[in-house]
């Protein structure tokens, strides 16, 4: 797989390079609330999974992974992303974002993809409407927030094409 690049940001395939700097930026208390306790395996405990490594001139900035759903009829594809902390506010999420719908889409052929977002992660969902995500329904008590420890909300937020589900 070649590198994929936004505006700013280039995403390339996880490397082994990637697992220490990455680890670093999970470990981080604003992006461990999100994502939980750091999994030893981290970052090949989901190989099913295919992840890209967030690079902003030349760094290691965050992950965005993403899990398809191969079955033609029902074809989709969910995403994850974090990024550093301390890049929060500059619209490098949403480039991140952009850049690998628009993979997903031309390169992949997928017209619908979807993420979860905790209902109390405001930055987050703001970075997911600006990418052109909507809320599409509430998933009651579907993911444990890391900060209390309890099962919360989220929102089930998806970017539809329609041109490629009429093209399918």
């Amino acid at each position: 797989m070649a590198e994929l690049r936004g505006e700013r940001v280039v995403l390339v395939p996880l490397a082994e390079e990637h697992a220490e700097p990455l680890r670093e930026i999970r470990r981080h208390q604003e992006v461990a609330d999100w994502w939980g306790e750091l999994d030893h395996a981290f970052p090949w405990e989901e190989p099913e999974s295919e992840r890209f490594t967030v690079l902003l001139d030349g760094r290691v900035a965050g992950m965005i992974e993403a899990h398809e759903e191969a079955e033609p009829d029902y074809r989709s594809c969910e995403v994850d992303i974090f990024l550093d902390a301390d890049l929060r506010g500059q619209g490098i999420g949403v480039d991140v974002l952009r850049t690998l719908i628009r993979h997903l889409v031309d390169d992949r052929g997928h017209h619908r993809i979807f993420l979860g977002a905790n209902v109390h992660n405001a930055r987050a969902i703001r970075a997911y409407e600006k990418a052109g995500f909507r809320t599409v329904g509430t998933m009651r008590l579907s993911g444990r927030d890391f900060r209390t420890g309890r099962y919360e909300d989220e929102l089930l937020m998806e970017y539809v094409d329609e041109a490629r589900a009429a093209s399918a």
